[in-house]
C-alpha cells in the first residue's frame, strides 16, 4: 500500500484545515547477553495520524486501520478534540504551512540491502562479537538493529510529502567474569555502515586488564570519547535549542543568542543533509529540513522551532517539529554535528595532562537545572585515569555532576576525526537520530561520588 496514496485518501475522508501524516515501519532488532541472543523482534506497522486545526487549537487520533469508515472516524476524534480545546478560546498554532517550493532529495538516505530486513545479517553479527569475545575470555552484551521508514505527510493547504529512509545500529559491551566491561558501538544510514569485528574489539580493549583504582570526588581534566561527547550534546539539543523553552524563558540560551557560550573551538550544527548523520527531508510538519548553526566560534547563534513556538517568538520556523502539530515538549535539532579540531587521537589529547581521567561513555544521565544545563551521571564501560600524559590505570567509574554548556566552554581540544553516535532508544514510533562527534578535551570535569560496585 502506498503510504501517500493512503494519506490522501484519509484527508478525502476529513473535514476543514487538516493534516495527515501516514508512517510506516519496518525493522529488526536483535538483543544478546551472555554470548546468547536473547530476544528478537521483527516490526512491520503502519500508523495513521490525523491533525485537526480550529481556531488554533489542534487536535489529533490515530489509526491503524486503513478502510475509509475507521480513516473516517478517525478524523472525526480528531475534530471533536480539536473543538473541545477551541471552547477555552483561540489557541497559539498559526495555521498549517502551504507546500514549499521543493524537498532536499538524497538516494543514498535509502538502502535496499538494509530494507531486505535480512535476519541472517543481524545472526551472522552477533556470531562475530560473540566470537571476538570470546578471543579475549569476555563474554558479550549488547544489541543489533535495522530498520526502514516511510513517512508521507499530506494536508488541506495542498502539502505534499514522502520519504523513506534507512537506519543501521550495533553496540556491544564486552564483560569479563569480575564484571568489568567495555564499550563499542557503530551505525548509520545501511548495515554496511556496521563492521561487527571492529566493534567488538573496540569493546574488547576498553575492558581493564585489572582491578580499578578509586578516584575521589574533585575536579579534573578529562578527555570525553565521542560516545560521551554525543550523550551530553543529546541533552543540550533539548534543554538549550528547544525553541519553545527558549520562547517560555525555560531554555539555557534566554538572553544569550549572539553572545560567546563556549570555547572559540566549538561550532555545532544541525546538519540533516552531513553524510555521516541520518537525515530527513522535512519535519513533522511537512517543513523541509535545512542546516542550522546553533554555536559558531564559541558564539550562541540559533535554537530551534517548529511553527507554534515559531509564532509565540515572532519570527519562521527553522524545520524541527517533532510531532504533526508540534509537540509539547518543543522542537529539537535531532542531527547534530559538532566540527572537529587539530587533535589526532585520543592520545594526544591526553599528552598535556598530568593526572585526570579518560572518560569512554556516560550513563544513567539525568538533568538536574534544566537551565544551567546541569546534569549528573555515571561513567561506564572504559574509565581511565590519565597520569602523565598517557591513558594509564584503570579507574572505578564515577559520579559527575556538571554543566554541558560549562564543560563545552571549558574545551581546550577536539580531535580532527568524527563518529555517528547513538544509544538507538527506540521506543515507540522508530525515529533514528544521533550526534556526530569528535573527542574532546575539556578542564574541571566535576567528580561528586564513586559509582557503587
Amino acid at each position: 500500500m502506498n503510504s501517500l496514496d493512503l494519506a490522501e485518501r484519509a484527508l478525502a475522508q476529513s473535514a476543514g484545515e487538516v493534516q495527515v501524516t501516514v508512517t510506516r515501519e519496518r525493522s529488526l532488532l536483535s538483543r544478546y547477553a551472555r554470548s546468547r541472543p536473547t530476544q528478537a523482534t521483527a516490526i512491520d506497522d503502519l500508523t495513521v495520524h490525523v491533525l485537526v486545526l480550529r481556531e488554533g487549537q489542534t487536535g489529533g487520533a490515530k489509526t491503524n486501520l486503513t478502510d475509509d469508515d475507521a480513516l473516517r472516524a478517525t478524523f472525526e476524534r480528531a475534530d471533536a478534540a480539536a473543538r473541545a480545546a477551541a471552547t477555552a478560546g483561540p489557541g497559539e498554532h498559526p495555521g498549517l504551512p502551504a507546500p514549499p517550493d521543493a524537498y532536499a532529495s538524497d538516494d543514498t538516505d535509502w538502502d535496499e540491502a538494509t530494507a531486505a530486513l535480512d535476519p541472517s545479517i543481524a545472526g551472522a553479527a552477533l556470531g562475530r562479537a560473540f566470537a571476538v569475545a570470546a578471543e579475549h575470555g569476555f563474554e558479550a552484551f549488547g544489541i543489533w538493529t535495522a530498520g526502514e521508514v516511510e513517512t508521507a505527510i499530506v494536508s488541506s493547504t495542498g502539502l505534499r510529502a514522502r520519504e523513506t529512509v534507512t537506519d543501521a545500529y550495533m553496540k556491544v559491551i564486552c564483560r569479563d567474569d569480575a564484571g568489568r566491561s567495555g564499550w563499542g558501538s557503530g551505525g548509520g544510514r545501511a548495515v554496511a555502515a556496521i563492521e561487527p569485528d571492529a566493534i567488538a574489539r573496540a569493546a574488547a580493549e576498553k575492558v581493564p586488564r585489572e582491578e580499578p583504582v578509586e578516584l575521589g570526588p574533585g575536579e579534573y581534566p578529562v578527555v570525553l570519547e565521542p560516545d560521551a561527547v554525543g550523550e551530553l550534546l543529546t541533552y543540550l539539543s533539548w534543554l538549550a535549542f528547544d525553541g519553545l523553552a527558549h520562547v517560555e524563558g525555560r531554555g539555557a540560551l534566554e538572553g544569550k543568542l549572539g553572545t560567546p557560550v563556549a570555547a572559540q573551538a566549538i561550532n555545532l550544527a544541525d546538519a540533516p543533509r552531513s553524510p555521516r548523520t541520518l537525515p530527513h527531508a522535512f519535519d513533522f510538519e511537512g517543513i523541509p529540513k535545512n542546516p542550522l548553526t546553533l554555536i559558531e566560534d564559541g558564539i550562541a547563534q540559533n535554537v530551534a522551532y517548529d511553527l507554534r513556538s515559531a509564532k509565540l517568538a515572532g519570527t519562521h520556523t527553522t524545520g524541527h517539529a517533532i510531532e504533526p502539530g508540534g509537540s509539547p515538549h518543543g522542537a529539537i535539532p535531532t542531527n547534530l554535528v559538532l566540527a572537529g579540531g587539530g587533535a589526532a587521537d585520543s592520545a594526544e589529547l591526553a599528552a598535556p595532562i598530568e593526572r585526570g581521567l579518560y572518560v569512554t561513555r556516560v550513563w544513567y544521565v539525568n538533568p538536574v537545572h534544566a537551565k544551567q544545563t546541569l546534569l549528573t551521571g555515571t561513567t561506564r564501560d572504559g574509565t581511565y585515569l590519565i597520569e602523565d600524559g598517557r591513558i594509564s590505570r584503570p579507574v572505578r567509574d564515577v559520579r559527575f555532576t556538571d554543566s554541558i554548556l560549562r564543560l563545552l566552554e571549558a574545551t581546550e581540544e577536539l580531535t580532527s576525526t568524527q563518529r555517528f553516535t547513538s544509544e538507538a532508544d527506540f521506543y515507540g514510533r522508530r525515529f533514528a537520530h544521533g550526534v556526530v562527534c569528535p573527542a574532546l578535551r575539556t578542564q574541571g570535569f566535576r567528580v561528586t561520588g564513586v559509582k557503587p560496585a
